[in-house]
């Protein structure tokens, strides 16, 4: 077997150590399922994000022991010549969500969404070719443009429940999952061309994501005004003119689709580069997106300056956070009408270790209260939740926790999530609008500054 992925990192692994238990085939990518030393503590329900599949069922066979076990059988022979299509490998990653739960909680730092990601490719590579279905979830980005363009269709399906059911038969997209509809215009498409604010500003990199420029350009929106609140020069990244926007390559990674993450993935970073070597910082807004470039990027083959373009990424809330800490921050903000702040942390926040930032930027606004929700991954994890064999499942995981404590949120309290996956969840499920950090603290703003000026 040839992985698919650069495992290189795993190289040393189980060096001098007799006892670890390194498949026979699998070179590095097989080192990295050993790391799982089956301590089960992905099978524990005390507080924290691991393991979603394993709590809402208690079965080993949905937790992350068992899946690196079934890597490494598979790597050993023991599911046929063709293991990443065996029902053994099927049934062992049908519900990882790719939460990342495991690296960070695991004691070994499994990465089992990054392995998940490599039995995918796998699976396509030996079947020739990616299902439909899968193909549209991934290609997303390259098809936003088109998808606007049938915004009338989806509204359609959500007002005739017997389109939503047709669609499930069809295509297998959940016919109880609500849609999300691209906005009439992306944020990108009327951005600035200069920068913005005043040329003695410090200067920082807005990334726009793909989601916040199509699906929630007020986000984008919110968080350009903050900056330009707090005396920033903005450069918004952009690809050269005449392409399509940059995208991380989060929807080809997560369906298996590896080279055409990897070419979106090489676009942002010759995109970034010139802003990187100068030293500026590169703030994203959409954690899954913007923790790629500090994460998956290094299994991509990009090259040298990967290193440089994780150390400059930085999540908003960890960039005024870190400004806050060198008494760098000035942001003009006031109390907002409610102080009871509601906060539910995307899974990789949670898992690189962001919400300690997000404490701190929701702390500059003056007599907020802000509670963080003690929870697992919301169940949504990108198209998992939209899938009708896993809608149930999807839901399963956030009724676990994080649904029932919105519900007792105050009417007046602010819910406060940063991805949007999660959004979508507690809006389908608790029938309640979430806000990203960005939009909170734009609210904040003295009145002068919450128009940008």
């Amino acid at each position: 077997m040839e992985p698919i992925l650069d495992w290189s990192a795993y190289s040393s692994y189980g060096m001098g150590d007799a006892y670890a238990d390194i498949p026979a085939d699998g070179g590095d990518f097989g080192k990295a399922a050993a790391v799982c030393i089956g301590n089960r503590q992905c099978q524990r329900s005390e507080n924290g994000v691991m393991c979603p599949s394993f709590r809402i069922t208690q079965e080993d066979r949905h937790s992350t022991r068992h899946r690196a076990a079934t890597l490494r059988a598979a790597l050993n022979g023991e599911h046929g010549e063709q293991p990443f299509v065996s029902r053994a490998m099927a049934e062992a990653m049908d519900l990882c969500v790719g939460c990342k739960g495991c690296k960070r909680e695991c004691p070994n730092g499994v990465d089992m969404a990054l392995m998940r990601t490599e039995a995918l490719a796998q699976q396509w590579k030996t079947l020739g070719s990616v299902p439909l279905r899968t193909r549209l979830f991934a290609h997303l980005p390259r098809r936003i443009e088109q998808l606007r363009t049938w915004r009338w269709a989806l509204k359609w399906r959500e007002r005739v429940p017997l389109l939503a059911r047709l669609g499930e038969q069809l295509m297998g997209i959940a016919a109880r999952r609500r849609l999300p509809q691209p906005a009439p215009t992306s944020f990108l498409s009327n951005a600035p061309a200069t920068p913005q604010n005043a040329a003695e500003g410090k200067e920082v990199v807005l990334l726009v994501d793909t989601f916040s420029n199509h699906f929630d350009p007020d986000i984008a929106q919110a968080a350009l005004t903050v900056l330009q609140a707090g005396g920033y020069r903005i450069h918004l990244a952009q690809a050269p003119a005449g392409e399509r926007p940059l995208c991380c390559g989060r929807t080809y990674l997560s369906n298996g689709m590896v080279n055409e993450a990897r070419e979106e993935a090489q676009r942002m970073v010759e995109a970034l580069w010139p802003f990187v070597e100068r030293g500026l910082p590169v703030i994203g807004l959409e954690p899954s997106c913007l923790l790629m470039l500090r994460d998956e990027y290094y299994a991509l083959g990009l090259g040298d300056k990967v290193a440089g373009i994780a150390k400059a990424a930085v999540l908003l809330e960890e960039f005024l956070a870190r400004e806050a800490d060198g008494k760098q921050l000035a942001l003009p903000l006031q109390a907002l009408p409610s102080g009871q702040i509601m906060v539910h942390g995307h899974c990789h926040q949670k898992a690189f270790g962001a919400m300690k930032a997000m404490r701190k930027a929701l702390g500059q606004i003056p007599a907020a209260q802000v509670t963080f929700i003690e929870s697992s991954c919301c169940g949504m994890a990108g198209s998992f939740g939209m899938e009708a064999e896993h809608y149930d499942a999807s839901m399963k995981m956030a009724e676990l926790s994080l649904l029932p404590q919105i519900r007792t949120a105050g009417p007046d309290a602010i819910v406060v999530a940063n991805g949007t996956s999660c959004r979508q969840q507690i809006l389908d499920g608790a029938q309640r609008q979430s806000r990203h950090l960005a939009q909170v603290l734009r609210d904040a703003l003295a009145p002068r500054h919450s128009s940008g000026e």
